[in-house]
């Protein structure tokens, strides 16, 4: 059969049948045809906190890297929680953490599946937009976690903590360490990750106190999530700054690499590491003298949030609205900030005195 006899023939149809039957058998539905008067209200703008929250939907996960330890622990808690609240957990991603054109691929599958709502963690803040803003129209409610895309393409952002308190934390820990002197290196993930840029800035920033006058930051190198990579990287920083004195580190798969490499070498305890680590992949490097203070926050529980805010929006109980409140459970309520972020809660700081009491 012709196109053209095709497209007439899915016009008759959407004549004479319901148009959620039409569009299934043209390969064109939209969750636009079908969304009930809670989507309607949602869409307008309009929420409802007294919502009856629904159950039996399904919520995307897309993760920046789906082998990642980090995120398989983020997305075991957003998979929690839906279990809880009744509805559906899939999920998703490339195994590369600098993929984007395989997310923007997986977004495009998870809206052609008419998913209720994606939980997503941009590798580029840009490069998903199109297809998140074509989920959108299709009434699928967008949140993303970790790190975030653009505003207006998502309902609203799960953030691990205010990315000033990332950013400077970091700063006070590596400065403390190495008595406020010397020359010190930033290892990041990708040059295009959200939270990774936004995070070096406002450490840049932290740098110019005059508290710090004596404190040289001397290089950014990127290992792109990849261990091996971010193995290279360390060893390059260190030959190419033979007087650095320490290392900044604000990625779980990088902090790991970079403590791998310390440890084998003559600058083990010499040369400082610090950054964002969970306590199980940093634990042996503590105790071994590698490092001393790292931070993170529970990413389960990044996970959860993500999960919750995803059905709460679904239900049309919030929008993304700044000022608009919400119960997550048991982990209580939140409130959306402005631009629609919702800040998860301050880092934990790791050390040898408390490292064994978390297992993440």
């Amino acid at each position: 059969m012709r196109k053209s006899s095709i497209r007439r023939t899915c016009a008759a149809l959407a004549a004479v049948t319901s148009l959620a039957l039409a569009a299934t058998a043209c390969g064109g539905t939209t969750k636009e045809d079908v969304k009930d008067e809670g989507g309607k209200a949602a869409a307008a703008g309009k929420a409802d906190p007294n919502a009856e929250t629904k159950k039996g939907l399904t919520v995307g996960f897309l993760p920046k890297q789906v082998n990642n330890p980090y995120f398989t622990v983020a997305d075991k808690g957003g998979e929690k929680a839906l279990k809880e609240l009744g509805s559906s957990y899939k999920e998703v991603g490339t195994s590369s953490g600098t993929d984007t054109a395989g997310q923007v691929s997986y977004v495009n599958t998870l809206t052609q599946q008419q998913v209720d709502a994606m939980a997503v963690s941009a590798q580029d803040p840009g490069a998903l937009c199109t297809a998140l803003k074509q989920a959108m129209k299709n009434d699928i409610k967008i949140v993303t976690y970790d790190s975030d895309t653009n505003p207006d393409c998502r309902n609203a952002f799960i953030s691990q903590a205010s990315a000033d308190d990332i950013g400077r934390t970091q700063v006070q820990q590596m400065a403390e360490q190495i008595g406020n002197k010397g020359e010190i290196a930033i290892l990041s993930a990708a040059q295009t990750a959200t939270n990774q840029n936004a995070w070096i800035e406002i450490m840049k920033d932290e740098l110019k106190d005059p508290k710090y006058k004596d404190v040289k930051l001397v290089k950014v190198a990127y290992g792109d999530d990849d261990a091996q990579k971010s193995f290279q990287q360390t060893q390059g920083l260190l030959q190419e700054h033979p007087n650095l004195k320490g290392i900044i580190s604000p990625t779980t798969v990088g902090i790991k690499a970079a403590a791998q490499y310390l440890s084998g070498s003559k600058y083990k305890g010499k040369v400082k590491l610090t950054g964002l680590g969970t306590p199980n992949d940093m634990r042996k490097y503590v105790k071994n003298g590698t490092v001393e203070a790292f931070e993170l926050w529970d990413p389960a529980k990044l996970g959860e949030l993500a999960a919750r805010t995803a059905v709460a929006l679904a239900s049309g109980q919030i929008t993304g609205k700044e000022g608009e409140t919400f119960t997550a459970g048991a982990m209580g309520e939140y409130t959306i900030g402005k631009d629609g972020v919702i800040n998860l809660g301050k880092p934990t700081v790791f050390t040898a005195d408390n490292v064994d009491q978390f297992n993440f």
